[in-house]
């Protein structure tokens, strides 16, 4: 860590995640010193290779506008380098480093032959016509497509990166190599996509709920429960969905201009509109409360100001603080998971371990995303499509595997369950294993 602060004291979100990583396998891997001897994590830490890149677009107005693009190739020890792209003003190398090291435990984790990555641009789609979102997406794959392929690089969609945004990019991928390959996840069902993606994300971070919550020695159930859930797209949307479908009522979802209070809970009407509010790129949940009169807007406040049993975070990194967590843990809320990357950070993740409160992380809630992207591959190299019911059963599985693999490794003496630890622990041995066997590469 000391070195890598040193190289890399700017890079605030990437070191946060190593560090967390470093922490929960410390002793595991002082266990093992062929793995020291082999120097594993000093390879591990550092990308295999980076390729950052200009991308020139002409907006409506026929002005020139300029963005940098990137894509961070981690490691690829267990398969082709699997990552969503990210377009968004925040984009820097330290967001996609911290992002691309955290997909090689998740991608390990879902059981699938998947190596980490991520890649995105500063671009912002927000208030872009649809012909600037093209134009722009056929120059970012201009620079990149010599670099992916269906079995060297696979890029999936991210925020600001949606079924839209594939569309294009996959034409232009399409036009550039002459061939109609699986090389990007996400994709629209009339040309290779699967079915259940737009959900996965949401439906399998509940699917871990539910395991989380049938393993606790009281056998607890979601059915009845009051969930608060920050953000409104896609992967709130689906985890609103799915928790509704299971019994549970979401007392709150949010976004940057303030928390919905929403007592009575979801419906399919809600549902809705939530996607609608999102497709407007207006970015506010306050219309949310002037359709339906049973919720009530709290402006500038997070979802966490309102009481529930279970927290899950579900827009960006960091978003829930100590502070957060202490307001939570006293307001009686039990149960939090992160369902965005790095959702919570270190202080508010300590706040829940030392109260005892089930809590895991982004690596093994949000799996369910990329195992479904990485079942869409395997449909693409089959030439085959699964029905929906075929893909949501493949994907609960993988979410109980993937809730397995975290209480072997991370059950405690006491019998506390230390997902953090344990989804760390399991995803690294598999690419240690990996890394062992194939040599100095």
């Amino acid at each position: 860590m000391a070195g890598l602060q040193a190289r890399y004291g700017d890079q605030r979100e990437y070191l946060q995640a190593v560090r967390e990583v470093l922490e929960s396998i410390e002793d595991v891997y002082n266990r093992h010193p062929e793995f020291e001897d082999a120097r594993i994590i000093e390879r591990l830490v550092e990308p295999d290779r980076i390729f950052t890149f200009k991308v020139t677009w002409v907006d409506d107005n026929g002005k020139i506008q300029v963005n940098t693009g990137y894509r961070v190739q981690f490691n690829n020890a267990i398969g082709p380098y699997k990552g969503g792209l990210r377009f968004h003003p925040s984009v820097n190398l330290s967001i996609l480093k911290f992002l691309g090291f955290e997909q090689i435990f998740k991608n390990s984790l879902t059981t699938l032959p998947m190596g980490g990555a991520k890649g995105g641009s500063d671009f912002n789609p927000k208030g872009k016509s649809d012909s600037e979102i093209m134009r722009f997406c056929q120059a970012f794959m201009l620079e990149l497509w010599r670099n992916i392929g269906p079995d060297m690089d696979v890029p999936a969609g991210d925020i600001g990166v949606g079924g839209r945004e594939i569309g294009f990019l996959n034409g232009m991928y399409k036009k550039l190599t002459r061939k109609h390959q699986g090389v990007l996840t996400g994709k629209g069902l009339a040309y290779g996509g699967s079915l259940v993606r737009p959900e996965a994300t949401g439906y399998g971070a509940v699917y871990f709920l539910e395991h989380m919550l049938h393993y606790h020695e009281n056998k607890l159930d979601i059915k009845g429960k009051k969930v608060a859930i920050s953000g409104f797209g896609n992967v709130a949307w689906g985890a609103c969905e799915k928790a509704t479908q299971l019994g549970a009522t979401v007392v709150a979802i949010s976004g940057p201009d303030g928390a919905i209070y929403n007592p009575e809970g979801m419906t399919q009407e809600k549902l809705d509109y939530m996607l609608e509010l999102r497709a407007s790129n207006n970015d506010v949940v306050a219309p949310f409360a002037d359709k339906f009169p049973d919720s009530k807007f709290l402006p500038g406040k997070k979802a966490w100001d309102v009481k529930c049993d279970i927290a899950m975070t579900c827009a960006f990194q960091n978003e829930m603080t100590g502070a957060d967590a202490k307001e939570l843990v006293g307001n009686g809320t039990w149960c939090c998971v992160e369902v965005s990357n790095m959702g919570c950070t270190p202080e508010a993740i300590e706040t829940f371990q030392k109260a005892g409160i089930m809590f895991a992380p982004g690596k093994a809630v949000n799996a369910g995303g990329v195992a479904t992207s990485g079942l869409e591959m395997t449909q693409n190299a089959m030439h085959i499509s699964w029905t929906a019911k075929e893909v949501d059963e493949k994907l609960h599985s993988i979410m109980n595997s993937i809730h397995e693999a975290c209480v072997k490794y991370g059950k405690q003496p006491d019998g506390y369950i230390n997902y953090v630890k344990g989804a760390n622990v399991a995803g690294f041995m598999k690419v240690a294993e990996a890394m062992l066997e194939q040599g100095v590469i």
